[in-house]
């Protein structure tokens, strides 16, 4: 389990076109203040929020997923904190790789 005070969080957000607009609760907003409630809670840090709206969840290359990336490499976050494993991607055999690395 991890140390409060050593949690360098990061909140990723994603929504597709294909999510449509009838999906309110998955909406940015709102997985936004949910995650950041939660984080809070935990006593945690919030270093930065990195939002994909409009892409798909078929491929890795997206602007706010490589960016989130680039920042775990530096040592800048160490901790991840998505609404659900769909947002991080939709392809499974992909999410379980970064989750392990």
């Amino acid at each position: 389990m991890r140390e409060q005070q050593n949690c360098r969080a990061a909140i990723y957000c994603r929504l597709s076109s294909e999510d449509g607009a009838d999906h309110e609760s998955m909406s940015i907003g709102n997985q936004r203040a949910l995650l950041t409630e939660y984080v809070q809670k935990q006593g945690w840090e919030v270093v930065d929020t990195y939002i994909d709206d409009g892409f798909s969840g078929t491929n890795f290359d997206r602007p706010g997923f490589q960016r989130m990336i680039a920042d775990i490499e530096k040592g800048r976050i160490n901790l991840v904190i998505t609404k659900d494993l769909s947002r991080l991607g939709r392809n499974y055999i992909m999410c379980g790789q970064y989750t392990e690395i």
